[in-house]
């Protein structure tokens, strides 16, 4: 019985450190410009290519067209932010694939929703409605705003701005199921880049 309550107590201090794995107050200026500047400014080429990549190896999760769509405009879109560091945008197809398996409806058992697995108390502190993480755009504003602070936090480090992003700091799991996936996504990570540095 000890030993029952122990696991239990363990098991809920796991899910409340989840929970606020995304509190830190700087997050909160970086989630709010990502979704303030949503606008998309693409290279057609890129995006033509991007695109045709990730198009049919989406389809094995996503069925519907328009969704499908949606989420790669999104995703080359957020990686592609003027102005912003970039993300490599096959991390965040295997971000999502991990945390979601790019289900919108997705709710863990602490509480992150959507695609990203985005905590819920950021759209309340942004002052728009909670059920807007389901929507593809503001979810995917939020979770690449999150991962690349964490990036940026962690001087690039992805296995440990990966752990950060999922609360599990210090823990190997995530991160490395998160790279093999990432593979898997590969491809286009280079596209927007200057040819000079694509061949480095």
């Amino acid at each position: 019985m000890v030993r029952a309550t122990a696991l239990l107590a363990g098991t809920l201090l796991s899910t409340a450190i989840q929970a606020d794995q995304q509190r830190d107050p700087e997050l909160r200026e970086v989630i709010q410009r990502a979704i303030s500047q949503a606008e998309c400014f693409t290279d057609q080429y890129d995006s033509a290519v991007w695109y045709t990549l990730m198009e049919p190896r989406l389809r094995r999760s996503v069925r519907e067209r328009d969704e499908r769509m949606e989420i790669l405009k999104q995703v080359y879109c957020e990686t592609h932010r003027p102005g912003e560091a970039r993300l490599p945008p096959g991390l965040v197809m295997a971000v999502m694939d991990v945390e979601s398996r790019f289900d919108r409806w997705a709710v863990s058992s602490a509480g992150a929703v959507g695609l990203m697995q985005v905590m819920p108390f950021w759209p309340e502190q942004l002052g728009i409605r909670r059920y807007e993480l389901i929507h593809i755009g503001p979810n995917i504003h939020m979770g690449c705003a999150i991962l690349r602070y964490y990036l940026r936090y962690e001087r690039n480090d992805v296995r440990k701005a990966l752990a950060r992003y999922n609360g599990s700091i210090g823990q190997r799991d995530y991160p490395d199921r998160v790279i093999s996936q990432w593979t898997r996504w590969n491809g286009a990570d280079d596209l927007g880049f200057p040819m000079a540095e694509r061949r480095r």
